[in-house]
């Protein structure tokens, strides 16, 4: 059963007043935009800075494997203002389960297009991740590749608790600085639990759990090439760049997502029959 809370009319409707629509898929209420309107939809939200904060998370097959099989996660997840799907496999399946998605937004792409248009519309964003430290290094990276943009970076330990005394010291940062968007570049879950749990809290228009979308962004590093992404097939290429570390994301939790596929096919034709 979906535990969610029933949606608010007035946090669940574009800002002009035109609905975003959806697919509901994997207990999860995926929008059915492409990458091109998810960026419109919140840079004008972001112009507008309505409050509290539009929490929005990029799930790919490795998130939803991850949430299957922990309910705590899956029901805290849920509570996200806007889902998108990240990965060509998630964007497939809801294809054959009848419920098609125009294609993935990615939180790699996210980035890149709030950051470039956040620039050119005088619109700040905030950075909470990147090695502690660093942050010098980073702020010197974004003046040179989004040339105007207005940026704070934060990089907390690895020993980052989204719950805790840091977790309390990066609200502060950001409402100190005031931006209009938040990255949380710390990877899941502590990047959705931190989110999720502060966002009355956080003054800006929205907050993205993005992972490892600004080392992409600052060219830290390589994506796949344009064909690879268009195919499907950026998966392979982070595997053959990370491989100790992206194996089991990619070649166990992958395997396990067949099962969710089919187990949401087989729901979807017993809702029917009912």
């Amino acid at each position: 059963m979906d535990s969610r809370p029933p949606p608010d009319p007035a946090r669940d409707t574009h800002p002009s007043s035109d609905p975003l629509p959806a697919r509901r898929l994997f207990g999860l209420t995926l929008r059915a935009v492409t990458l091109s309107e998810t960026t419109a939809w919140l840079l004008e939200a972001g112009a507008r800075r309505q409050r509290p904060a539009w929490v929005v998370v990029t799930p790919n097959v490795d998130h939803l494997v991850r949430l299957d099989a922990d309910p705590a996660f899956r029901q805290a997840y849920a509570q996200a203002d806007l889902v998108f799907a990240d990965g060509m496999p998630v964007v497939w399946a809801s294809r054959l389960l009848g419920q098609p998605l125009p294609g993935r937004v990615t939180g790699a792409d996210l980035f890149v297009e709030l950051a470039r248009g956040a620039a050119a519309q005088g619109l700040g964003i905030f950075v909470l991740g990147g090695q502690p430290g660093q942050e010098a290094a980073l702020a010197a990276s974004f003046a040179r590749v989004y040339p105007g943009l207005r940026v704070d970076i934060h990089a907390p330990s690895m020993q980052f608790d989204p719950l805790g005394a840091e977790a309390e010291e990066a609200v502060r940062r950001v409402n100190a600085a005031r931006p209009a968007f938040v990255f949380t570049c710390l990877g899941s879950p502590k990047q959705e639990r931190w989110a999720l749990g502060h966002r009355e809290r956080i003054d800006a228009a929205a907050i993205l759990c993005v992972g490892a979308a600004m080392e992409f962004a600052l060219g830290i590093k390589r994506r796949a090439p344009h064909w690879m992404r268009n195919a499907g097939l950026e998966w392979a290429w982070r595997l053959a760049s990370e491989p100790r570390r992206l194996w089991r994301r990619y070649l166990v939790q992958g395997l396990r997502f067949v099962p969710l596929v089919w187990r949401e096919r087989a729901a979807q034709r017993a809702a029917r029959r009912r």
